[in-house]
């Protein structure tokens, strides 16, 4: 397999290293400038691995008056002074972050670097990294308590020291929260803990020079949202949607090499290439009137490596996600464009409201489709097939857990029979299906006719074939719509007691089911299905022309 003759910077990190040692660079330093030209502190939302660390680390080297490191580009022209500043970098990319304690002892860490460093601590001390791992260990950990009062002081100092404002910038600074999200007793240590150090940043505006905090989502709770009023927080302007990701007239300019390579390797012509691009990674808007972005991880790598792949989504999980939506009951159909809520909601996450829909906007997971200024709201959906195939691959679990589908095997098949327009086959395979799903896998209130929905739009959807679920008419709702290139499939189920399915064709009969289909060319099929109530698998079903 070819691969690229460019070196793509996955997974650095380093501004430094990567100008260095020769990486592709999309220059995003005009707005570095812009926003730190300005004496405030600031925050930014994007999902992991959007590239928020990188343009941190160019901060960090700006304020560090690294000028050479930005030769050639934007903010070369822009800035004339390149004054060096006394910079903390807390990042929290590093160690575990899955306990108060591991917490406590990474910030005690780097504490002690830089007032080792600086030397403006009578405390500080070099330990070795032995020492370090041994206090995971220890009791000694809880000497790092004092976290908030020591990193005030170390402000203060360095301020002093330098006879400089200070910059302060925190990489991920919600990463162990989101680690913890599962694990309530833990969370919410975190939460109380994190309240006390970020809100040091509110009484230092004195000495602080420039504040910008990353993160993947803005908790509620945490001190520096609901305290700090001066906080300015851009993930929603319009003029920083770009400043993260790969915009397409970035990956039009900047990438030509790449995908001409990619059009070669995969026998397809050049716009055919930047189709298929633009369908698997773009889509993610993060302001009202802002052009969509694409995944800059899926896109280096695919360039990299040449060739197609969700690569973005096999580097997270949605375990927790996933289980949630499935207990809290939320209709997952929803998820293609049609997901109301309003701009005032969108930006923060409250871990004791049950929705969820603002942590997985700011996840990735959903992105803006629309705004309907009348109202306030977005409407968002999937932002592209990597991540609506990968989710709801990660979904379907959760509804059907213990099942396992043989993707080169069962789904092939059903395809196949549903294609071909062989009711007979693809029933018996749905049937095999459901009967498959353990009887106490899921509570046995939760099996109504909206979870049989559910899966349906899952599978349906999964297997690359078109589905609507609910789909209404003139009288009613047909339960699912399957399109395929020759038929189209109208089901209707049936769960209640003596329910049977001549009744469920019944219903698509008298309801006018088929009538929004009677000009398509296309074969209309009517497929009633009878559920059992005990089992609650497929009992019976029957079909009609």
């Amino acid at each position: 397999m070819e691969m690229s003759s460019r070196k793509m910077p996955i997974g650095i990190q380093d501004f430094e290293k990567l100008r260095t040692a020769g990486y592709v660079y999309v220059d995003k330093t005009s707005y570095l400038y812009e926003i730190a030209k300005e004496y405030r502190p600031y925050f930014l939302c994007r999902p992991r691995r959007f590239g928020k660390s990188l343009l941190l680390s160019a901060m960090k080297a700006y304020f560090l008056g690294k000028k050479e490191l930005f030769d050639g580009l934007a903010i070369a022209e822009l800035e004339k002074d390149w004054i060096e500043y006394p910079v903390i970098y807390i990042d929290f990319n590093i160690g575990s972050n899955d306990c108060l304690q591991s917490v406590k002892i990474a910030l005690g860490a780097i504490l002690d670097d830089y007032e080792s460093e600086w030397g403006i601590s009578e405390k500080s001390i070099n330990r070795p990294f032995t020492r370090l791992m041994h206090l995971f260990r220890s009791e000694e950990a809880t000497k790092y308590n004092d976290l908030p009062i020591r990193f005030a002081k170390l402000i203060k100092n360095a301020s002093k020291k330098w006879n400089r404002k200070v910059v302060v910038l925190v990489d991920e600074y919600d990463k162990a929260l989101v680690n913890t999200m599962d694990n309530p007793k833990i969370h919410d240590e975190l939460l109380h803990f994190f309240k006390s150090f970020y809100g040091v940043l509110k009484g230092m505006d004195y000495a602080l020079r420039f504040v910008f905090l990353t993160g993947v989502t803005k908790f509620a709770k945490i001190s520096i949202f609901s305290d700090l009023n001066q906080l300015i927080d851009i993930s929603l302007y319009d003029q920083y949607a770009e400043i993260c990701g790969i915009s397409e007239a970035e990956l039009l300019t900047q990438f030509q090499p790449e995908l001409h390579s990619l059009a070669k390797t995969t026998g397809k012509t050049y716009d055919e290439t930047v189709a298929e691009v633009k369908k698997r990674y773009d889509g993610y808007r993060f302001s009202e009137q802002s052009a969509s972005i694409y995944n800059p991880f899926s896109i280096l790598n695919t360039f990299l490596q040449n060739k197609y792949a969700y690569y973005w989504f096999k580097t997270g999980t949605t375990t927790f996600l996933a289980n949630t939506l499935r207990k809290d009951n939320f209709d997952v159909r929803t998820f293609d464009n049609d997901i109301k809520i309003a701009v005032v909601a969108i930006d923060e996450y409250r871990a004791n409201e049950t929705s969820l829909v603002p942590l997985l906007y700011q996840s990735g997971y959903l992105s803006i489709k629309s705004y309907n200024p009348e109202y306030d709201e977005f409407t968002l959906g999937f932002p592209n097939e990597e991540v609506k195939y990968g989710f709801l691959k990660e979904l379907l679990p959760a509804f059907a857990p213990q099942v396992i589908m043989d993707d080169s095997f069962s789904a092939s098949r059903f395809i196949k029979a549903l294609c071909k327009g062989d009711v007979e086959q693809f029933m018996r395979i749905l049937t095999a299906f459901f009967a498959s799903i353990p009887y106490d896998a899921i509570k046995r209130e939760h099996r109504d006719e909206q979870y049989y929905q559910h899966l349906f739009y899952l599978l349906f959807t999964l297997m690359g074939q078109f589905v609507e679920t609910e789909v209404k008419s003139a009288q009613g709702r047909a339960d699912a719509v399957v399109k395929t290139v020759d038929s189209i499939f109208v089901f209707e189920f049936k769960l209640e007691e003596n329910a049977t399915a001549e009744d469920a064709l019944k219903q698509i009969e008298d309801n006018n089911y088929l009538i929004p289909y009677m000009s398509d060319h296309r074969r209309l099929v009517k497929i009633g299905i009878e559920f059992s109530k005990e089992s609650k698998g497929i009992q019976r079903w029957l079909t009609s022309d």
